[in-house]
């Protein structure tokens, strides 16, 4: 694990790697004077690999640091991340700091780019989704002098601080509930994983769960965009068309849960008698269903107030800056699709 240095990079530290004046550093990084090509992509290129990332206040602030906090996180439209906001204002509220959110649509490159520009205002701290990063995204957190906290995830390497669920290990718990309610034909739904890391790592954990008791998926299918519940109703019909065997079915999130639900609902088919389902997340707008889903409590809330506390504690004169990394622990909820008692 590397520790972020005391203070952030400055022009000299670019100067230096790039054998260049910090006039020159200054002209290539603001766009402005007459400078060679070779010269601007030496320059360019010594920045981004020591994360370098221009200061947008330099001159205007004394303290060279406001009192804002880059918040990076996936989506706006996933219901996930609302409530992990929610947690970081409850803390900010009473503190002179404010959260500023920046949208990286699962896309590192995206998030790389928004990591930048929010750095480049000197936040006084950076709470982000995730451990996976490209090369530069790290150089530039480990190099920012402030503190990083990496949120949602515990399956990996973190930069800074870490709050978030092992989800690997919740794969392997919902598949050890779920086999030992008797269920042994299923099928999983979920979104496509490349970039979804942690859906990854929780379909990981699921496999390894079913395989040490010898048992496999025997149906899976993927989806991305549109709608998710509507997803959930298709993915749901086509999966038991082509599959009418299974018995159960697990899903990578509530949403498409609840879209499978209402379907078999409405197909007469008795939940969890003939299928059992669950999804993942325990998202409180699904709380209305006709039948209340199986699922796992992500620990979201406690998550972002968790983040926000190291934040407000590592800015506080005389702070501690070692890193804090903390697992918490996620519960099945059974609801009244994952029956308790096995079948005879």
């Amino acid at each position: 694990m590397t520790q972020s240095p005391r203070r952030p990079l400055t022009l000299r530290d670019v100067s230096e790697a790039s054998g260049v004046s910090e006039m020159t550093v200054s002209r290539v990084l603001r766009n402005r004077g007459d400078v060679s090509d070779a010269t601007r992509k030496r320059v360019l290129a010594a920045a981004k690999e020591l994360g370098y990332v221009p200061n947008q206040i330099a001159g205007s602030l004394a303290s060279q640091r406001v009192n804002l906090v880059a918040i990076i996180i996936p989506s706006l439209s996933n219901m996930v991340f609302p409530e992990v906001l929610n947690g970081i204002n409850q803390v900010f509220e009473d503190t002179p700091l404010q959260p500023v959110v920046g949208v990286t649509d699962y896309m590192p490159e995206k998030e790389e780019r928004v990591l930048y520009e929010m750095l480049s205002w000197r936040p006084s701290g950076v709470i982000l989704a995730g451990l996976e990063h490209t090369d530069a995204a790290r150089a530039m957190m480990n190099n920012a002098g402030i503190p990083v906290v990496e949120i949602m995830d515990a399956d990996g390497r973190a930069v800074d601080s870490m709050i978030g669920i092992s989800h690997r290990r919740a794969g392997q718990e919902m598949a050890k509930a779920i086999l030992k309610q008797g269920y042994e034909h299923i099928g999983f739904m979920g979104t496509k994983m490349p970039l979804d890391h942690r859906a990854r790592k929780r379909f990981e954990g699921f496999t390894e769960g079913l395989a040490k008791a010898g048992v496999e998926i025997e149906d899976r299918e993927f989806y991305s965009g549109g709608s998710a519940l509507a997803k959930g109703r298709e993915m749901t019909q086509a999966m038991l068309e082509r599959s009418p065997d299974l018995d159960f079915l697990y899903y990578s999130n509530d949403m498409i849960g609840a879209g499978g639900l209402l379907w078999l609902l409405d197909q007469g088919i008795d939940v969890p008698g003939q299928i059992g389902l669950a999804g993942f997340n325990d998202v409180e707008l699904l709380q209305g269903l006709p039948r209340k889903l199986a699922t796992m409590d992500a620990c979201r809330l406690e998550i972002g107030r968790a983040a926000a506390q190291i934040i407000v504690d590592r800015n506080a004169d005389g702070a501690d800056d070692a890193p804090v990394l903390q697992t918490l622990t996620p519960t099945i909820s059974y609801g009244d699709t994952l029956r308790r008692n096995r079948r005879v």
